[in-house]
């Protein structure tokens, strides 16, 4: 970096010699010390000649904020160099932009700093530190930004993949249980067929049974019935002997002891029956007549059919 020499104009109008001496002499030890290195000593130096003997000198100031840096004083550096934006002098002025760029750069404040070396490039277009360092700083803004937008892209990219991995996911969450759905509503539906099936094998088991157990009923009632009318008519048969039984006590009771036969005695003889033969012979006449007599009461009025039976 190319520094300045603070010019030496003597005035020797009001001005005291000794002033001018001492001013000669710390320059000559601040230039010293800024080229052995010792930045410490050279910013003392610079000190002692703005604050003790009032130097007011832009190029002064200058030094003396390079001094600063030097020594990693960034925040005395910048507010010189600041104050030195407004120096009339453009190359002055465009070294300020310039080292105020650079602190902007290590700060890694790429815009500002890309901003300041263009002031420095339009304070004195000749500048050619801040040229480079412009071109330099474009140049990794413009990586920087394809590099984001490559970021971007890439995050886009793993974005639309996971996007897309979760949008497979669901889909195959949403089939799965959409499969697990139909096969729940297959399950069922055989379930209730199976239910339904049964149910009807039930119902007609129970039909069955139900006709069965009516057919049993039926058989069990007509069997009953039946074992009625076969116990009336054995009522009826009984009574009706009994009642035979009674017509025909009565009659012996009505009939006398000895009853007069309507055959004469000699007949008898002559045909060689006795009498009590010949009793027994008119009472199974008188039986035979009184059946007889019965079954008229009983005639049908209709003739009977021959296929079928008499009773």
């Amino acid at each position: 970096m190319k520094y300045l020499l603070v010019a030496i104009l003597l005035v020797f109008t009001s001005i005291d010699p000794g002033r001018i001496a001492r001013i000669n002499k710390a320059k000559k030890e601040a230039e010293l010390a800024w080229q052995a290195g010792d930045y410490k000593l050279a910013r003392d130096k610079y000190l002692y000649l703005k604050d003790s003997l009032g130097v007011e000198d832009e190029t002064l100031l200058l030094d003396l904020a390079h001094a600063h840096i030097m020594l990693k004083n960034s925040a005395s550096a910048r507010q010189l160099y600041e104050e030195l934006t407004g120096s009339s002098n453009a190359q002055i002025r465009s070294v300020a932009y310039q080292q105020l760029g650079a602190l902007a750069f290590q700060q890694k404040k790429y815009d500002e700093a890309l901003d300041l070396f263009k002031q420095s490039l339009r304070a004195n277009p000749a500048n050619e530190d801040a040229r480079y360092n412009y071109e330099l700083v474009k140049r990794l803004l413009e990586q920087q930004q394809q590099q984001q937008n490559k970021d971007n892209n890439q995050e886009q990219n793993q974005q639309n993949q996971q996007n897309n991995k979760d949008q497979q996911q669901q889909q195959n969450q949403q089939k799965q249980k959409q499969d697990q759905q139909q096969q729940q509503d297959q399950q069922n539906k055989e379930q209730n067929e199976q239910q339904q099936q049964d149910k009807k094998q039930q119902d007609q088991q129970q039909q069955q049974q139900d006709k069965k157990q009516q057919s049993d009923q039926q058989k069990q009632e007509q069997q009953k019935q039946q074992e009625q009318a076969d116990k009336q008519k054995k009522q009826q048969d009984k009574s009706k002997e009994q009642q035979q039984q009674e017509e025909q006590a009565q009659e012996k009771q009505t009939k006398p002891d000895e009853q007069q036969l309507p055959f004469d005695k000699e007949k008898l003889k002559e045909m060689k029956i006795s009498e009590e033969k010949a009793r027994m012979i008119l009472e199974a006449l008188q039986n035979r007549e009184a059946q007889y007599i019965q079954q008229l009461r009983h005639k049908p009025s209709k003739k009977p059919d021959p296929s079928k039976p008499d009773w």
